[in-house]
């Protein structure tokens, strides 16, 4: 079966976003109907942000996430839950940059000398980022491409470093981007090369912090009305959670169905945890709701 339509296989539903996203898109609203269906005039209020771009780092989200966080009390987000029905209470923080870099077009034959290899010097530039692995604990720096060169006899004038890092805490991230524009000045003061840095980090990271110690508190008495025993775990990937958390505002971000297999074609969720989730979801709402969370000590 083509994996573009979702298909039933036992327990589990398989399918492109089952799980992540338009599995947690599913429980949310099914959250909200049963929220919405409380006797009553509702106390509080909620705002609902579907970004398209958040597997892309957010760019164009960013601001709205931003602005969101400032302002709410708390943050629910639908990232599935693993496999065996863990959260993720704290994430790392995550930088994109790429390096340019310009050297010196050359023939190989009748002047290599002349030249000046922006691929070797982009190559040593990613060797010296990767040396940095294990200097500082729980930082990560991962080389994902060298785009350069052509023609084997000219000497490549051009050449793009792209690599990724991830960080435990704002101390390491501090630590990370000044080894990253001290290796890119030093690249840049080569013979003949010229070396530009460009990215940052997009996603800040999202420490346990007392606000997010909170969080998991409520969310493990919601799931113990359900006869639920959460366990939550940290995570080195990143999603919007970390955006929220950088504007001050605790959120749990995985609350969606749980599955596993993200991004490929072995993508699954648990058929009978969209409506456990679901569940879970509308006790933290009803929780606020009925002021068995103070959510306004989160801001204290």
């Amino acid at each position: 079966m083509p994996f573009q339509a979702p298909w039933r296989e036992g327990e589990m539903l398989r399918g492109p976003g089952v799980a992540d996203m338009k599995g947690g898109i599913a429980v949310m609203l099914a959250a909200l109907k049963a929220f919405e269906r409380l006797p009553g005039e509702k106390r509080i209020g909620y705002e609902v942000l579907l970004s398209p771009d958040e597997e892309i780092g957010s760019m164009g989200s960013a601001p709205l996430l931003a602005e969101l966080g400032k302002r709410a009390h708390l943050g629910l987000t639908y990232e599935p839950a693993m496999a065996d029905g863990a959260l993720v209470d704290q994430r790392k923080g995550s930088a994109n940059f790429h390096l340019a870099v310009r050297g010196r077009a050359a023939h190989v034959g009748r002047a290599f000398s002349d030249g000046r290899n922006a691929v070797l010097a982009a190559a040593d530039a990613a060797m010296s980022l990767n040396r940095l692995n294990g200097q500082r604990d729980g930082v990560t720096f991962n080389i994902g491409a060298i785009d350069g060169g052509g023609a084997v006899n000219v000497v490549p004038e051009r050449a793009v470093l792209r690599f990724n890092i991830r960080v435990p805490d704002a101390e390491s991230a501090i630590w990370a981007e000044a080894e990253v524009r001290r290796i890119a000045r030093e690249t840049g003061e080569r013979d003949g090369i010229d070396a530009h840095l460009h990215g940052g980090f997009t996603r800040p990271p999202k420490p346990l912090n007392d606000q997010q110690r909170t969080m998991v508190a409520w969310t493990r008495q919601a799931g113990s009305a359900l006869g639920l025993d959460l366990q939550f775990r940290p995570s080195g990937g990143v999603c919007e959670g970390n955006n929220l958390a950088a504007a001050g505002c605790p959120n749990i971000d995985t609350l969606g169905p749980c599955g596993g297999g993200l991004h490929s074609d072995e993508e699954f969720a648990v058929i009978s945890s969209f409506a456990e989730r679901a569940k879970l979801s509308f006790l933290l709402l009803a929780g606020v709701e009925r002021g068995v969370f103070d959510v306004r000590s989160l801001r204290s």
